[in-house]
């Protein structure tokens, strides 16, 4: 991409993204062995700004807001591809807008990787070196794979704020639509079980349970305490999917299902199957 435009601006919800950007550049020097990471997301257009850093030892990058084409992050996010320098302030294939910031902690060899969702640039992450010298596979390699975690991240937010943004109108919403909101509930809590991050799972998991709770459910209904386990036997059976078809999602036994099944019914106060559903619903379990 070259330039602003293909730059968007953040939504609050978005900006919520620091955890994740966090959790990506712990990953990003654990297996890199660089001792200093640090990224932002896009919050205006044409720039991003800094506003996370591990292993700094001064404030001097925080906040740094970040122009599309200036200085290595910005030519990086411009042309959408890593980019690397052994010595930051020698180069001569970047600008230096940012001179004063990297000096001052001291920083020579740095390496950028962008952050892209949907072809659009969302942030970048870098990883450096206080030496002047020539970064190898391993650290490019490293941050390319904490990007791309980030990315799936990224996306996970924003499917469901989109979806989200179906439920908050459900009175209105097209009955379509409504029905892709309660897939996209099975389907999330289906993903999040395959998920070793764990910080990405509890983020999928709490993006479902917003999901639910802007159905409109629990009021006024009882309280009801499901386990994890039976609400995503109960989301895929509101999908309309069988016993088996069920086993198959979640990686379990039939016959586990049927246990969840019939403790999820006892909780609830029903008989069957789709009285669980419509309880679960009222109870503000499931959109």
């Amino acid at each position: 991409m070259g330039g602003s435009g293909g730059w968007r601006v953040l939504n609050e919800p978005e900006q919520s993204g620091s955890a994740d950007v966090r959790a990506a550049l712990l990953r990003l020097r654990r297996a890199s062995g660089l001792p200093v990471a640090f990224g932002g997301l896009v919050t205006g257009t044409g720039r991003f700004r800094i506003n996370e850093l591990t292993g700094a030892t001064t404030t001097a990058l925080r906040g740094l807001s970040v122009h599309s084409g200036n200085g290595l992050g910005g030519k990086t996010a411009a042309r959408s591809r890593p980019f690397a320098v052994t010595d930051y302030h020698s180069s001569a294939v970047i600008s230096h807008e940012y001179d004063a910031a990297v000096a001052a902690e001291g920083l020579k060899a740095v390496l950028a990787v962008p952050v892209v969702v949907r072809r659009r640039v969302r942030g970048v992450l870098y990883g450096a070196l206080r030496q002047p010298l020539q970064l190898g596979d391993r650290p490019l390699s490293a941050a390319l794979e904490a990007a791309r975690e980030l990315e799936q991240a990224l996306v996970v937010q924003d499917e469901a704020e989109r979806l989200l943004s179906v439920a908050r109108q459900p009175t209105t919403a097209d009955p379509v639509m409504w029905e892709e909101v309660r897939e996209a509930h099975s389907a999330l809590r289906t993903l999040a079980q395959r998920v070793g991050d764990p910080l990405l799972r509890q983020e999928m998991l709490a993006a479902c349970g917003r999901l639910a709770a802007a159905s409109g459910g629990a009021r006024g209904g009882p309280a009801v305490a499901l386990s994890p386990r039976e609400v995503d036997v109960l989301s895929c059976v509101a999908s309309g999917a069988t016993n088996v078809a069920v086993a198959e999602r979640l990686g379990l036994r039939p016959e586990t299902v049927k246990g969840y099944l019939r403790s999820a019914m006892r909780k609830l106060g029903v008989h069957t199957r789709l009285q669980a559903v419509v309880a679960a619903r009222r109870a503000g379990l499931l959109p």
